[in-house]
């Protein structure tokens, strides 16, 4: 995936580089790529149009109309270049901009028939120290992506269109932003640092069953959101982190995100959540567990969980009757007693995962047993 600069520059622009990255040969910018040390082309085959063009902090930014002109124009004219691109519209940079709803109306009204995606961005953070809220964050995830689904859906209709645009998730992760705006930001040439540290946040155990909490919302979504990128990777609000000549460690949210990349395949199962509520400040009663599963075409199922409750453990019970016969394969926890602990520097392995030897499978009935803020993995492995 590349993100094209339709702010300060345009189509012409968004040509070029397209030439110069996927044209195989015969043309200036496709010599200029084999020259540079890149005989075959990168063949990159989703590109989105712009970045966040709703943001009055971009250059370029424009109404809603005006971003949606220039994106159907960029979009048709790639085509004609390269007719099996997957292209992303920008929708909101996030659910609380107040254009949200009606951005999106308008830029598909422009763009329905160019593009095959339009892009959701959110973080999460906790905020005043409203932990039970900030577990809650994939509550806001689920509307986020229920709300510009119906709005898709509902110019599809008016459009009399018999295709569907899908959703790329393509900005998402927890972010600590305001501690980033209190720090202030780099103003001037003379004040401009050589390799700056930027936005290293340091994720707490309590961060890391959020993005699994977040995962799990993605995945339950996955018939709709066909991308999703974890932003970022590596220093920068980043699951990796390194230092320069020293060594490299995996943060929190490293965890939920890499077991769930292994273990999630095939078709995703929505499984009917039967559990207890506790009351939230945001979001009002939210339920103290969610789950979803998935299973591939070997019958190998993956089982994701995620407990929200402060302080006491639960057991989760799950009928998986209906699945062909299975045996436990890994069963994975992350919690601790210290639900603030990090992993750093000095303690690299301070928080990691282990094995929850409490699930049982018995007359067609999975349980496990959930610690407090938790996220959880369990692999069932067919037997015939």
């Amino acid at each position: 995936m590349l993100a094209l600069n339709l702010g300060t520059r345009g189509t012409l622009e968004t040509l070029e580089l397209l030439e110069y990255t996927n044209i195989r040969a015969g043309s200036a910018l496709a010599e200029r790529r084999a020259a540079n040390g890149s005989p075959v082309p990168f063949g990159v085959r989703m590109w989105c149009l712009g970045n966040e063009m709703d943001g009055p902090w971009q250059l370029g930014h424009r109404s809603a109309a005006d971003y949606g002109k220039i994106a159907s124009q960029t979009a048709r004219a790639m085509r004609q270049l390269d007719p099996v691109l997957e292209l992303v519209v920008c929708g909101s940079s996030n659910r609380s901009m107040p254009t949200f709803g009606t951005w999106e109306r308008v830029v598909l009204e422009h763009t329905y028939n160019d593009i095959d995606f339009i892009s959701c961005h959110s973080y999460y953070e906790e905020r005043d120290g409203d932990r039970g809220s900030f577990l809650a964050s994939a509550v806001d995830m689920d509307g986020f992506i229920e709300a510009v689904l119906a709005i898709a859906d509902a110019v599809k209709a008016a459009l009399r269109s018999e295709r569907s645009i899908n959703i790329s998730f393509d900005e998402w992760n927890v972010w600590y932003s305001d501690r980033y705006n209190q720090g202030g930001r780099i103003t001037g040439p003379a004040n401009w640092p050589y390799a700056p540290r930027l936005l290293e946040d340091q994720y707490s155990v309590t961060d890391a069953v959020v993005v699994g909490s977040l995962l799990i919302s993605l995945l339950k979504h996955a018939d709709r959101v066909r991308a999703a990128n974890l932003a970022q990777l590596v220093n920068v609000i980043a699951p990796i982190m390194t230092e320069p000549g020293g060594p490299a460690w995996r943060q929190t949210i490293f965890f939920p995100f890499a077991i769930t990349a292994r273990l999630a395949q095939g078709t995703v199962l929505r499984l009917a959540v039967e559990s207890a509520s506790y009351e939230t400040a945001a979001y009002g009663p939210v339920p103290l567990v969610d789950a979803v599963a998935t299973v591939d075409e070997r019958g190998l199922v993956a089982v994701f969980l995620v407990h929200r409750g402060l302080n006491a453990p639960t057991t989760a019970s799950i009928d998986i009757s209906s699945l062909r016969p299975v045996r436990l394969g890994e069963s994975i926890t992350l919690a601790d007693d210290d639900p603030t602990a990090t992993n750093s520097l000095e303690h690299q392995d301070r928080v990691t995962p282990a094995s929850n030897r409490s699930a049982r499978i018995e007359d067609g009935v999975l349980t496990i047993g959930l610690p407090p803020i938790s996220w959880t993995a369990v692999q069932l492995i067919p037997t015939t």
